[in-house]
């Protein structure tokens, strides 16, 4: 395993000293405790807006903290959930009096500890609503989850409802539209490696070298199927049928699509496979209004890429194109 590494144990935290290193002005990071937070928070009236995971999904979520997205991120050791005393303690430090919503992935140890800590900040006087993502139609239950993954999906719903909390938006509007994002958002993923997690040192799972896992979720776990490798295009159909399938969108609806590579795929290819999933997309009826290609919700150096459709309204789009400026993502 060649990997930029001084002691495997301690990746986290010395990645983390690298991105308060990289953004002093726009960042506080308390190397701590683990938790990422925006320079200016907590604005008076304001919903603050936290998520976070286990690292090795980065960007996600430490790169979207920042203005128009999330005020502050908590960050597990790699593909293992922040406790409730790190999410409680994010929770506190950017209450500006508005209220605190917590986006949350679908995945066991994510969602016990959010709600831990969401019943702790109740107790300590801070309103939290959640918004849970369960997008990955590849299976109904997977080794880390009771119901469907919170993958990509996760980034639009961040990138949404830090809109609405930056125009000054309720806590209860913020959670609205978060529920409205997640439930009209579908997203399918294949792997062609695996990842290897630092202190591990192995693969997670392990494909022949002409093999592919269809349907694979964030942390390497299984998918529908495991099938021979095939050109760009027939992966491409292999992605885009499945999310349609589930999402049922009406012809004529405006759509948009996320590419997401998994963190070993390079852009050229990434794009690629976008120009194969666009006339598909639009061979359904659909309009695609709007896009997004690149690693944004990664599973380390995992060689794959996801795609996620979300059904969009008037208002989903005006909070899209809201302006953002965060590490991972500025417009």
């Amino acid at each position: 395993m060649k990997k930029f590494l001084n002691d495997p144990q301690d990746v986290v935290r010395e990645a983390l000293r690298g991105l308060a290193l990289a953004h002093p002005r726009s960042l506080r990071v308390d190397l701590e405790r683990r938790i990422v937070l925006r320079a200016d928070a907590p604005a008076p009236g304001r919903v603050g807006v936290v998520s976070g995971g286990g690292a090795g999904h980065e960007p996600l979520h430490t790169g979207f903290v920042g203005v128009g997205m999330l005020t502050a991120a908590c960050v597990g050791e790699v593909f293992t959930s922040p406790v409730p005393d790190q999410i409680l303690g994010a929770t506190t430090a950017v209450d500006g009096g508005a209220g605190v919503l917590h986006v949350v992935k679908n995945y066991t140890g994510d969602v016990l500890n959010f709600e831990m800590a969401a019943e702790l900040a109740h107790e300590s006087g801070v309103r939290v609503e959640q918004v849970l993502v369960a997008d990955d139609v590849a299976v109904e239950d997977s080794t880390w989850t009771a119901g469907r993954r919170g993958v990509a999906a996760t980034l639009l719903v961040e990138k949404i409802v830090g809109a609405a909390a930056e125009e000054g938006a309720d806590l209860h509007r913020c959670a609205e539209l978060g529920r409205r994002t997640a439930a009209r958002a579908a997203s399918m993923g294949i792997a062609l490696s695996s990842c290897t997690v630092p202190a591990a040192g192995r693969p997670t799972i392990n494909l022949g070298p002409q093999e592919i896992e269809v349907g694979v979720g964030i942390h390497g776990e299984p998918g529908r199927a495991r099938v021979p490798m095939a050109p760009a295009r027939e992966l491409a159909a292999l992605l885009v049928e499945p999310v349609l399938a589930d999402l049922a969108p009406a012809r004529g609806e405006p759509v948009l699509v996320l590419v997401n590579g998994f963190g070993g795929t390079p852009l050229l290819e990434l794009h690629l496979v976008f120009a194969e999933v666009v006339p598909l997309v639009q061979a359904a009826g659909l309009v695609v209004a709007r896009s997004l290609v690149g690693s944004y919700v990664t599973s380390l150096d995992m060689a794959g890429c996801s795609l996620t459709l979300l059904r969009l309204d008037d208002e989903l789009v005006r909070c899209w194109d809201a302006p953002v400026d965060t590490p991972a993502l500025r417009r």
